[in-house]
């Protein structure tokens, strides 16, 4: 298989054109490190990059190559990892000015999944210090650069920071995050780029450095629907097909086949552009043959305003920093420290009383969900905010709060979502489409996703190119 241009072909064609002998595992490597090159200074998307390291997998993957043998689609493609994830041979920071200990970077199943198929690791990407963060931002090592603005320093999203920015930054070709109230969905929002959170449950999180034991979810970042389904296919537990086989079985679909709700609480406060942008795709949808109508469940509303009051990731995190991380207390982002005396000060009543009211809300939306396939929104009501602009506290956690306020309902419903690029808002940043399904449909919700890639196109037949990476 002939391929001109790597930034352009999905996972999928690019491990056909491995196999018959257009592209190596070299050439892809060299190719990223000369994006990250040309790229890295400006958008800083990584925390640990060893470009020798990274040359010597894909040389030991070409020479496995070489031998007959084949042990997947991942064999020879570059996947940059959160720096909350163990990788062997990386020391893991979760953000933090130190490293953990080496307990830290024992690999879990989803690290284990790809290296089996000779994935290549390109780099551990930052994150917000201990994923405590919607934002993006890191006082320790500094904060990613949002590729789409080519004049000021926005915040790429968090708490996934360097996830999405890898992928435009072409040093990757997928990027693997974590999810507690979107940190998966918000930097593929903000950056223009796919994200899928999983089912609670469905991908085991060990091996992650913990923000809520609750709430805690791994996904993917991807640059298409495409991709994200290759990735799901090798990763998932749950997925017996190989992955051309499943992707196969997923794109028998049709737009007309799904009931879509359009939940209107989510499109409430949304900056110029956002609401506009979603509301365009839609309408695009429902042309092509989508069933698309109104819907408003009373759970979204409940659910935030329970993660307002902190939720349980609140006094997970302050359990987890004292029982485990108590030398790491002192060193913790002061937008952190800030708001830790409210998070450990939640009472043990107060906690299972939140506990058993979302089991109640979650159960809830489980069954007003029947009769909808997905329910849809904008995935962030506001646009990227510049680093300048949330340097101050208060409108920090202003903006904190709202970047996370539609994402969060997912994690505190148990429900599964994918964000979607879909238009650029009235600063010319990205929208993402949120497509949201129950519990345990996450095969449904990429079928969706993929009937709805067809008509819309991917992230760069819709948006275009980022400035920074033109």
């Amino acid at each position: 298989m002939k391929i001109k241009n790597i930034e352009t072909n999905t996972i999928k064609n690019i491990a056909g054109a491995i196999r018959s002998g257009d592209l190596s595992a070299t050439e892809i490597a060299e190719w990223s490190i000369a994006n990250r090159q040309d790229r890295g200074e400006v958008l800083d998307a990584y925390k640990t990059w060893d470009s020798h390291r990274f040359l010597t997998e894909a040389r030991a993957v070409d020479s496995v190559f070489a031998t007959g043998i084949d042990l997947g689609v991942f064999q020879g493609i570059p996947v940059s990892i959160k720096d909350l994830y163990g990788v062997s041979g990386y020391p893991t920071f979760a953000g933090c000015p130190r490293e953990l200990t080496k307990k830290w970077q024992s690999e879990g199943p989803v690290v284990r999944a790809l290296r089996h198929q000779l994935a290549v690791v390109s780099g551990k990407t930052h994150t917000v210090q201990f994923a405590f963060g919607a934002l993006g931002t890191n006082v320790h090592w500094g904060t990613p650069r949002n590729p789409w603005d080519n004049n000021h320093h926005r915040v790429p999203g968090g708490s996934s920071a360097g996830a999405g920015v890898s992928l435009w930054e072409g040093s990757a070709l997928l990027a693997l995050g974590s999810d507690t109230a979107g940190s998966v969905r918000m930097p593929a929002s903000f950056t223009g780029t796919v994200g899928l959170k999983t089912s609670k449950g469905r991908w085991s999180t060990s091996g992650i450095v913990p923000l809520s034991h609750t709430l805690d979810t791994a996904g993917p970042l991807t640059r298409n629907i495409a991709d994200s389904i290759s990735a799901f296919s090798v990763i998932d537990p749950f997925v017996s097909q190989s992955p051309n086989d499943f992707y196969r079985r997923l794109e028998t679909a049709d737009i007309s086949d799904f009931k879509i709700g359009v939940c209107d609480w989510y499109f409430n406060d949304c900056d110029p552009g956002v609401a506009e942008g979603v509301m365009s795709a839609l309408s695009e949808l429902e042309k092509s043959g989508a069933r698309i109508s109104a819907v408003d469940y009373t759970e979204i509303e409940e659910s935030n305003a329970l993660f307002k009051k902190g939720g349980l990731s609140a006094p997970e995190f302050a359990s987890f920093i004292n029982n485990e991380m108590l030398e790491f207390k002192e060193d913790l982002d002061p937008n952190v420290a800030g708001r830790f005396n409210v998070m450990e000060s939640v009472e043990a009543n107060e906690y299972i009383a939140r506990c058993n009211y979302r089991l109640q809300l979650a159960s809830k939306m489980q069954d007003s969900m029947f009769g909808f396939d997905a329910i849809v929104g904008p995935t962030i009501a506001i646009s990227p905010p510049t680093l300048s602009e949330v340097a101050e506290s208060k409108e920090y956690h202003r903006k904190n709060m709202a970047a996370s306020r539609n994402t969060s309902t997912v994690n505190m419903l148990d429900l599964c979502a994918v964000s979607m690029p879909v238009a650029l808002d009235a600063i010319n940043m990205p929208v993402g489409l949120h497509i949201i399904s129950q519990h345990g449909k996450d095969e449904k919700l990429l079928a969706i996703a993929l009937t709805f890639e067809k008509v819309l196109g991917s992230a760069r037949e819709r948006i275009g190119t980022p400035p920074l990476c033109k």
